[in-house]
């Protein structure tokens, strides 16, 4: 799945070199929409909404559609200059958008459909608050964790129902830095809007260029990109020590994570045993 970051930089992208423009061309590769063409209407704006992409159109006499996607593991939009090598087999293009001045193409999406949009809330009502948007909520997000009290914090966090924008690696961040193991019910948490709060900045923290990295100085800025230091405090550092105590950091599975509502999953977590005691076990 993708972390909210990702999408936000890809919502970025295409906006910049799609909004305004008219679509030249446009090629829907799913057999729901492959008829459908959208020559002549105008992109107005990509904007992210937690981990989905929704590309706001205009028509010539000003109906107006939105094409939303889901990148789920594998997908992602590509946007060259007109007519450019795609970095990608074309076998795997599933939406190809050309205007004078750039093509679009979205590869793999795990979810491709257009509405109206009018009609946006059918494929994005269900999401929380937005951790990366201006909707976000802090209050809204905690009153929807603790609606399910007994849930462990790692899969509270992933269904993006509650709150949306943190996938995988953010939770098992927020939660090391919150020193709560991720199977610890919500009940257990003495300090919701902390992790929250941690989430957050370490989203915004990657927003702009340059690998990922959760680990952050006191002021926040980013040091974990340096050369020689690790990029994150436990996420794919099984058996390497902790940043903080020096103990192994150790790999788990966490079962039943809901990611979108509609569906279920088991997803590997990342802890320090000594930091994050596993609940049951003293500290």
């Amino acid at each position: 799945m993708p972390e909210g970051d990702s999408v936000w930089r890809a919502a970025a992208q295409l906006h910049a070199a799609l909004a305004g423009q008219q679509l030249t061309a446009s090629d829907f590769r799913v057999p729901r929409f492959a008829t459908l063409k959208l020559d002549g209407w105008t992109v107005d704006e990509v904007v992210p909404r937690g981990k989905h992409l929704l590309m706001r159109l205009r028509g010539p006499a000003e109906e107006q559609l939105t094409i939303h996607s889901h990148l789920k593991m594998e997908g992602a939009w590509q946007v060259y200059p007109p007519g450019g090598r795609w970095r990608k087999p074309g076998f795997t293009a599933r939406c190809v958008l050309r205007t004078a001045t750039a093509d679009a193409v979205g590869f793999s999406l795990g979810i491709l459909e257009v509405v109206r949009t009018a009609d946006e809330v059918s494929v994005v009502g269900h999401l929380g608050p937005d951790l990366l948007g201006p909707d976000w909520d802090i209050a809204e997000a905690e009153r929807r964790l603790l609606a399910a009290p007994d849930v462990p914090i790692g899969v509270a966090l992933l269904d993006q129902r509650n709150l949306a924008g943190i996938g995988n690696i953010y939770r098992c961040e927020a939660c090391f830095l919150s020193g709560i193991h991720p199977a610890a019910p919500v009940s257990e948490v003495t300090d919701l809007r902390a992790i929250m709060a941690d989430a957050k900045q370490l989203l915004e923290a990657n927003l702009g260029p340059g690998r990922r990295t959760t680990v952050l100085n006191a002021r926040g800025a980013p040091v974990g990109r340096m050369a020689g230091r690790p990029g994150y405090w436990v996420y794919g550092r099984e058996h390497q020590p902790c940043l903080k105590c020096g103990t192994p950091i150790r790999r788990g599975v966490l079962a039943k994570g809901t990611h979108t509502g509609t569906g279920t999953e088991e997803r590997d977590i990342y802890f320090c045993p000594k930091c994050q005691p596993p609940p049951g076990t003293n500290a």
